[in-house]
Protein backbone atom coordinates (compact mmCIF):
# COMPACT_ATOMS: atom_id res chain seq x y z
CA UNK A 1 0.00 0.00 0.00
CA UNK A 2 1.19 3.52 -0.73
CA UNK A 3 0.37 6.72 1.13
CA UNK A 4 -1.08 8.60 -1.82
CA UNK A 5 -4.66 9.15 -2.92
CA UNK A 6 -5.37 7.45 -6.25
CA UNK A 7 -8.91 8.58 -7.05
CA UNK A 8 -11.78 10.60 -5.66
CA UNK A 9 -15.30 9.70 -6.73
CA UNK A 10 -17.93 12.45 -6.73
CA UNK A 11 -21.49 11.21 -7.06
CA UNK A 12 -23.94 13.30 -9.08
CA UNK A 13 -27.34 12.67 -10.69
CA UNK A 14 -26.11 13.84 -14.13
CA UNK A 15 -22.54 12.81 -14.95
CA UNK A 16 -22.24 14.97 -18.09
CA UNK A 17 -23.27 18.10 -16.18
CA UNK A 18 -21.07 17.09 -13.24
CA UNK A 19 -18.03 16.52 -15.42
CA UNK A 20 -18.54 19.88 -17.15
CA UNK A 21 -18.88 21.71 -13.81
CA UNK A 22 -15.82 20.07 -12.27
CA UNK A 23 -13.82 20.82 -15.41
CA UNK A 24 -14.56 24.52 -14.84
CA UNK A 25 -13.90 24.19 -11.10
CA UNK A 26 -10.47 22.65 -11.73
CA UNK A 27 -9.30 24.47 -14.87
CA UNK A 28 -5.86 22.85 -14.82
CA UNK A 29 -7.33 19.34 -14.81
CA UNK A 30 -6.81 17.18 -17.87
CA UNK A 31 -9.80 15.26 -19.23
CA UNK A 32 -9.00 11.57 -19.69
CA UNK A 33 -10.96 8.97 -21.61
CA UNK A 34 -11.13 5.23 -20.99
CA UNK A 35 -12.57 3.95 -24.25
CA UNK A 36 -12.99 0.36 -23.02
CA UNK A 37 -15.33 1.63 -20.28
CA UNK A 38 -16.83 4.61 -22.16
CA UNK A 39 -15.74 6.70 -19.19
CA UNK A 40 -14.35 10.22 -18.93
CA UNK A 41 -12.67 11.58 -15.82
CA UNK A 42 -10.37 14.39 -14.78
CA UNK A 43 -6.71 14.08 -13.86
CA UNK A 44 -5.88 16.70 -11.20
CA UNK A 45 -2.18 16.39 -10.53
CA UNK A 46 -1.66 12.75 -9.57
CA UNK A 47 -5.31 12.24 -8.54
CA UNK A 48 -8.11 10.88 -10.72
CA UNK A 49 -11.26 12.92 -10.09
CA UNK A 50 -14.09 10.64 -11.20
CA UNK A 51 -17.57 12.08 -11.61
CA UNK A 52 -19.89 9.10 -11.29
CA UNK A 53 -23.59 8.36 -11.23
CA UNK A 54 -25.31 8.71 -7.86
CA UNK A 55 -27.43 5.69 -7.02
CA UNK A 56 -29.22 3.90 -4.17
CA UNK A 57 -25.94 2.89 -2.53
CA UNK A 58 -24.14 6.25 -2.76
CA UNK A 59 -26.21 9.40 -3.18
CA UNK A 60 -24.95 12.88 -3.95
CA UNK A 61 -24.72 15.44 -1.17
CA UNK A 62 -22.89 16.06 2.09
CA UNK A 63 -22.55 12.77 3.93
CA UNK A 64 -19.23 12.25 5.66
CA UNK A 65 -15.70 12.46 4.34
CA UNK A 66 -14.56 15.69 2.73
CA UNK A 67 -11.50 16.00 0.52
CA UNK A 68 -9.55 19.22 1.09
CA UNK A 69 -7.72 20.62 -1.91
CA UNK A 70 -4.52 22.57 -1.32
CA UNK A 71 -4.83 26.02 -2.89
CA UNK A 72 -2.17 28.71 -3.36
CA UNK A 73 -4.49 31.61 -2.53
CA UNK A 74 -7.47 30.78 -0.31
CA UNK A 75 -9.53 33.89 -1.13
CA UNK A 76 -8.98 33.55 -4.88
CA UNK A 77 -9.96 29.86 -4.79
CA UNK A 78 -13.09 30.53 -2.75
CA UNK A 79 -14.12 33.34 -5.12
CA UNK A 80 -13.54 31.01 -8.11
CA UNK A 81 -15.76 28.25 -6.71
CA UNK A 82 -18.50 30.69 -5.66
CA UNK A 83 -18.47 32.21 -9.18
CA UNK A 84 -19.29 28.72 -10.50
CA UNK A 85 -22.28 28.44 -8.18
CA UNK A 86 -20.69 26.61 -5.23
CA UNK A 87 -22.18 27.70 -1.92
CA UNK A 88 -20.09 28.33 1.18
CA UNK A 89 -21.05 25.60 3.64
CA UNK A 90 -18.57 25.80 6.56
CA UNK A 91 -15.94 28.37 7.47
CA UNK A 92 -13.78 30.04 6.53
CA UNK A 93 -11.64 29.50 9.58
CA UNK A 94 -8.00 29.98 10.47
CA UNK A 95 -6.08 26.78 11.17
CA UNK A 96 -2.45 25.98 11.80
CA UNK A 97 0.62 27.62 10.25
CA UNK A 98 -1.22 30.58 8.72
CA UNK A 99 -3.57 28.41 6.66
CA UNK A 100 -7.31 28.81 6.22
CA UNK A 101 -9.96 26.26 5.39
CA UNK A 102 -13.60 26.08 4.36
CA UNK A 103 -16.09 23.81 2.69
CA UNK A 104 -18.21 24.71 -0.31
CA UNK A 105 -20.98 22.65 -1.84
CA UNK A 106 -21.20 21.89 -5.54
CA UNK A 107 -24.56 22.25 -7.34
CA UNK A 108 -25.48 18.70 -6.20
CA UNK A 109 -24.67 19.28 -2.53
CA UNK A 110 -21.29 17.51 -2.44
CA UNK A 111 -18.71 19.12 -0.15
CA UNK A 112 -15.39 20.35 -1.48
CA UNK A 113 -12.77 21.41 1.03
CA UNK A 114 -10.38 24.28 0.31
CA UNK A 115 -7.24 24.79 2.35
CA UNK A 116 -4.47 27.32 1.88
CA UNK A 117 -2.91 30.66 2.79
CA UNK A 118 -4.60 34.05 2.57
CA UNK A 119 -1.89 36.32 1.16
CA UNK A 120 -2.23 39.77 2.68
CA UNK A 121 -4.30 38.58 5.65
CA UNK A 122 -2.56 39.26 8.95
CA UNK A 123 -5.12 38.16 11.51
CA UNK A 124 -7.64 35.42 12.07
CA UNK A 125 -10.66 37.41 10.95
CA UNK A 126 -12.53 36.74 7.74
Amino acid sequence: MTDSVAAILVHVPDTDAGLAWYERAFPHAERQWLQAFDFAYLKVGAVDLEIVQADDKVANGAAGSVVYWAVEDFDRALTHFEALGALLYRGPMAIQEGLWMCQVRDPWGNCIGLRGPRPGCKGEEV
